[in-house]
């Protein structure tokens, strides 16, 4: 009898670990762990993209472009090891733009190091504009601290910088937030409106997590994002 107990006591402990690795991997539209593993829907590009050095496995599911996550075991080591995210193409100049606002609605851990941010690109990846919308642990964005500004519905500590490919702006929100709608073009024309770069032609809109550490396994989801243009 102890034994069958024993037995059974395993096997609800490795289907809560199965349950816990995969997220809601399982029951999606679709999957990957391929690093690279990327899947169109809607108009938009899911990727797992994980680019860093010394990064652990990492499973991504969706949906749809929408409603997607990741489940990541990346360790207690710095530098980001991915950026998991949902991504659609502007493809248009700045000036020519009326609308750009993006939606968003995230379940995120409380442990780990790691920001929920939008990440967007401009002139063939010349300029990187980033927009974090909360932050966990260890983080930081590139560059000093140039002022602090409500732009775009929110808020920010706006740091400028360079990775030294690209410029970068990181728009840092004040407090964390997990759901919201940010006027992007806003943003966007406030960077312009202090020389910092001119008419710029907007390429992808990206929003997901930029994961640093996310030791013992991690669950990250959107529930809903959308970008308006």
């Amino acid at each position: 009898m102890a034994n069958r107990v024993r037995s059974a006591a395993v096997v609800v402990a490795l289907i809560g670990l199965l349950v816990g690795s995969a997220g809601s991997a399982q029951a999606a539209t679709w999957s990957s762990s391929d690093k690279w593993g990327s899947w169109s829907n809607g108009g938009y590009t899911v990727r797992n993209d994980v680019w860093g050095g010394g990064a652990g496995p990492q499973t991504i599911w969706a949906n749809s472009y929408s409603n997607w996550g990741v489940w990541a075991d990346h360790p207690n080591t710095g530098g980001v090891k991915a950026y998991p995210h949902s991504a659609r193409n502007i493809g248009r100049k700045l000036s020519a733009l009326s609308r750009l606002s993006s939606s968003f609605n995230v379940t995120r851990p409380g442990s780990g190091a790691y920001t929920t941010a939008y990440d967007i690109w401009a002139d063939n990846n010349a300029y990187e504009i980033m927009i974090w919308v909360n932050k966990q642990g260890a983080v930081g964005p590139i560059g000093a601290r140039e002022t602090t500004v409500s732009v775009g519905g929110h808020t920010w500590d706006v740091h400028r910088g360079s990775n030294g490919a690209n410029q970068v702006f990181s728009f840092v929100r004040t407090g964390n937030t997990n759901a919201g709608t940010v006027d992007v073009l806003a943003v966007l024309r406030w960077i312009n409106s202090r020389g910092w770069y001119g008419d710029v032609t907007v390429g992808e809109v990206q929003f997901g997590f930029e994961i640093t550490s996310s030791s013992g396994g991690l669950n990250f989801q959107s529930n809903s994002y959308s970008v308006t243009s």
